[in-house]
């Protein structure tokens, strides 16, 4: 709450700048593959497709950079709290969470006027935000701690999500990668989650080998999470 309160109080358009990045960056692509190269990529309508990727995408991204400031930003707090430090990692992913739900009418709106057909595979909505939960959670639990002892690690990470934007299927879809590289792709766990999202108006995007691939990869990042977490929260505490 005080998160949410911060970011929007001095802000007159509040909610609306939360969405519209997504919304300007579906705008380019859309323009781009639609207008310029008229190439068929993804599914049609190509908008929906987009943003069903692209909202998400912004709450992972939003979420990890954050992460890489979690603990330098809030030193005096932790240091005077006995709370579980994980909170300041798990707020985070919460915060920027409830910013993704906010955004959903804006989907749901692009649906409606581009005709889009919403199919009962949306019961997998939920799934897909609880498996970006626990993946949000467990990179956060390793950058976290991570970037008080090295700090380029901030702008390594930076870069790193930048060519992930690209690396994950956003303007595109698994089905469109050649052959056999579909299935390596599969091991980005974004890859799986985003399936899900997609599979609520395109049902054939949806990939249970991801999904599967997916959730494993999760969980393992989450358990790794966990120990890296608990390995340097000593450290931590005495570095900052």
């Amino acid at each position: 709450m005080r998160d949410l309160r911060v970011r929007y109080s001095t802000s007159i358009l509040g909610y609306f700048w939360s969405i519209l990045d997504p919304l300007v960056m579906a705008a380019i692509y859309w323009f781009v593959f639609t207008q310029v190269f008229d190439r068929t990529v993804g599914a049609q309508p190509y908008i929906v497709f987009l943003l069903s990727a692209l909202l998400p995408w912004m709450w992972f991204n939003g979420a990890v950079g954050d992460c890489t400031r979690a603990f330098l930003r809030e030193a005096k707090l932790i240091r005077s709290t006995k709370i579980p430090r994980t909170i300041w990692v798990n707020r985070l992913v919460l915060s920027k969470g409830i910013e993704f739900l906010a955004s959903i009418p804006v989907l749901a709106i692009f649906a409606i006027f581009a005709g889009a057909q919403l199919h009962w595979q949306v019961v997998f909505f939920p799934l897909a935000i609880i498996l970006q939960a626990i993946l949000l959670v467990g990179v956060g639990l390793i950058v976290a701690p991570l970037v008080v002892f090295f700090r380029d690690l901030e702008r390594a990470i930076k870069l790193i999500l930048r060519f992930l934007f690209y690396a994950s299927p956003i303007i595109y879809g698994l089905s469109d990668l050649p052959h056999g590289l579909d299935r390596l792709a599969a091991f980005n766990p974004l890859a799986g989650i985003f399936a899900l999202y997609r599979s609520a108006f395109f049902p054939e995007q949806l990939e249970w080998f991801a999904v599967v691939v997916g959730t494993g990869v999760s969980l393992a990042i989450l358990a790794v999470g966990i120990f890296v977490f608990r390995r340097t929260e000593r450290s931590v505490l005495k570095e900052i």
